[in-house]
């Protein structure tokens, strides 16, 4: 259950509607999910976030799907369901095959238990690494 109410189009200040009229523009939709609907509270918030999100996965030197995995990734490492099932939903969109989805699967597994130990015995950086 959300924590604050989720704004429909009609509740929205004009500076909150502008926002959602770009995410609709930008993702030639005109469907808005509930993180951005509970963040149209504060549409400062709402813009900037929206305006980072913009930069970070737009175009760039990494491709779209990979970056879709990558928060994939970091989301199901931060326990945040929402993220992992949006995002999850955007690189099947982008191509992410379910070969694909069982392989990042493994590889945060991995990550997570190499991490965890790596940690646990504080093992020291390879001086080779840090170069």
């Amino acid at each position: 259950m959300a924590t604050v109410k989720l704004l429909s189009d009609d509740e929205l200040s004009a500076d909150a509607k502008a926002v959602f009229d770009d995410i609709r523009a930008v993702r030639g939709t005109d469907f808005i999910n509930n993180f951005w609907r509970a963040l149209a509270h504060d549409p400062a918030l709402l813009k900037a976030t929206w305006d980072r999100l913009k930069a970070v996965m737009g175009p760039g030197a990494l491709d779209p799907l990979v970056k879709e995995m990558l928060y994939v990734a970091v989301s199901a490492t931060n326990g945040c369901a929402y993220c992992a099932h949006s995002h999850t939903a955007s690189a099947r969109a982008k191509g992410m095959t379910p070969e694909m989805y069982g392989e990042l699967l493994a590889v945060i597994g991995m990550a997570n238990q190499t991490n965890a130990l790596a940690n646990a015995m504080q093992v020291p950086v390879d001086d080779l690494f840090k170069e």
